[in-house]
């Protein structure tokens, strides 16, 4: 069992930055590949970023690349988003989500879900 905990959202100006972060618990959070999702209002959640167990390896959705990185600390539990240059249509909520097989990013492969953290940005 693994529970995620997401934070770093809130109000930022468009062009601004912020780092969201998502605390896991359990002894094996370096088992799981991690990925972040989010949700406009009045959309379907989409995969944003997604990092591999060891982070070697991390794939970005088009919309966001070159803008967003994500990262991990295993020996803190945590996963991370920086997300930079930020636009109005980056408001969403912002989930980060867990799987410990395969290798699909889609939503039906995750195994853990946090309850999100809210970005809006001002234009």
């Amino acid at each position: 069992q693994v529970q995620l905990v997401e934070s770093g959202g809130g109000l930022v100006q468009a062009g601004g930055s912020l780092r969201l972060s998502c605390a896991a618990s359990g002894r094996t959070f370096s088992s799981y590949s991690m990925g972040w999702f989010r949700q406009a209002p009045g959309k379907e959640r989409e995969f944003v970023a997604a990092i591999s167990w060891s982070g070697g390896y991390t794939y970005y959705a088009d919309s966001v690349k070159g803008r967003f990185t994500i990262s991990r600390d295993n020996t803190k539990n945590t996963v991370y988003l920086q997300v930079n240059s930020l636009k109005p249509e980056d408001t969403a909520v912002y989930y980060c989500a867990a799987r410990l097989d395969g290798s699909s990013w889609s939503q039906d492969a995750m195994d853990y879900w946090g309850r999100g953290t809210l970005v809006t940005v001002s234009s």
